[in-house]
């Protein structure tokens, strides 16, 4: 029963692609995107990775969509499949996630498990032990949980046309999001481990945290800061404190790094550093490994950033991208125009917007975060051997551009 209605929750999402996307074209948030890296040499590397760690990354979705609760939800899917709701493209991107388009953070975790883990014996390879696994899922289901909930729409009665539609999927996406929150706190309890528990919870309150940072429209779109002419980096800590939004908002690549951190860099990082934990390393190596996550998240949100800024394609972007944000501050009119709509985002002229974000050096700019952070993420792997694993998550960074 289960798999049939995973199977028609594959029709079901598959006839979205027939629908017009113009009305969530600005729903999208800043770390919603998909990096679309070179096909063939991209999904080479995922399989490669997927063979070092003996574990196809599709099967960590696919435990809990073969789930009896998920089924019961996918069902309801059928009555909001004509809508233009986020939810259909959320439910699109878990079902659908094909290797040229994701950000592996569960097979980094593996693979980086799988690196510093002790040998069974001398003539035994490193091998990721089930607790290991069971982080990389449920880090996967926080990141794609909190995804769904993101995609929430705020609805006043009169200003929808299928009012009843898109309420009832707000309601879906509710219970979605809050089933893979439920079942990977579930998870975490199940490990029996109250540093990683602690670990984990201090990047969940990162995200809540995130949620109120910054403007918003009444979509709960993120707007930028009003520039400050500060281009100082922010330094990225490996302690659980909270973190530190003094002097954040108008600074361009403090603003970006910030929010990548609350969107799920965090989040990243810490799976990174609980993986090593499990593994028995020390606070040191637990440090660097949450340093690597956070770096590589940073790498990763680069190029989907640059990527649509730099393709002939017209995907949606963000304002809080770093494309945006380095172009605000350095020509404080852009700013001034996306204030004008403020209220609600969807009025402005993206289009426009983007023409401004080319004429400046913002993309040359975002070229050199990427670069460096790419440096960063390197030398932290380093620090974890020259390993066939630490090459391979190397290398998940060396093709994106």
């Amino acid at each position: 029963m289960p798999y049939s209605m995973i199977r028609h929750l594959r029709r079901t999402v598959l006839l979205t692609h027939q629908i017009r996307l113009e009305s969530t074209m600005t729903n999208l948030t800043h770390d919603d995107y998909l990096i679309r890296p070179p096909i063939t040499q991209w999904s080479k590397i995922i399989r490669e990775a997927e063979k070092i760690v003996g574990y196809p990354t599709s099967f960590m979705n696919l435990r809990w969509l073969l789930s009896d609760e998920f089924a019961n939800m996918a069902m309801h899917l059928r009555k909001v499949v004509d809508s233009n709701h986020p939810l259909m493209k959320t439910a699109k991107s878990v079902i659908y996630n094909e290797h040229n388009n994701l950000q592996p953070w569960g097979l980094v975790i593996l693979l980086l498990s799988k690196a510093v883990n002790p040998p069974m014996s001398p003539l035994q390879a490193n091998k990721v032990n089930e607790s290991q696994r069971n982080l990389a899922e449920l880090t996967e289901m926080i990141r794609t949980g909190h995804s769904v909930h993101r995609g929430l729409l705020n609805i006043p009665r009169g200003k929808y046309k299928d009012f009843d539609t898109e309420l009832f999927a707000n309601k879906i996406a509710i219970l979605i999001g809050d089933y893979l929150l439920v079942t990977a706190n579930g998870m975490l309890a199940r490990l029996k481990n109250q540093d990683l528990s602690y670990l984990i919870s201090t990047a969940l309150r990162d995200i809540s945290e995130g949620e109120f940072f910054g403007d918003r429209d009444s979509q709960n779109l993120p707007l930028p800061g009003k520039p400050l002419s500060m281009l100082d980096l922010y330094e990225i800590n490996s302690d659980t404190l909270p973190f530190d939004v003094t002097n954040v908002l108008g600074s361009p690549t403090k603003e970006w790094t910030l929010r990548t951190l609350y969107g799920g860099g965090s989040l990243f990082g810490r799976g990174c550093e609980g993986a090593v934990l499990l593994a028995g390393k020390g606070k040191k190596e637990q440090e660097r490994a949450y340093l690597l996550g956070c770096h590589l998240s940073l790498v990763w949100q680069a190029a989907s950033d640059l990527q649509k800024f730099t393709t002939d394609n017209k995907e949606s972007y963000s304002l809080v991208s770093a494309p945006v944000l380095f172009a605000v501050n350095e020509s404080p009119d852009i700013y001034k125009e996306i204030e004008k709509f403020k209220n609600d985002l969807r009025e402005l002229d993206y289009d426009a917007i983007k023409s401004c974000v080319l004429k400046t050096n913002a993309i040359e700019q975002t070229r050199m975060l990427f670069s460096t952070n790419s440096k960063i993420a390197a030398r932290y792997a380093d620090m974890f051997g020259n390993c066939e694993s630490i090459r391979t998550i190397k290398r998940l960074t060396e093709t994106l551009l």
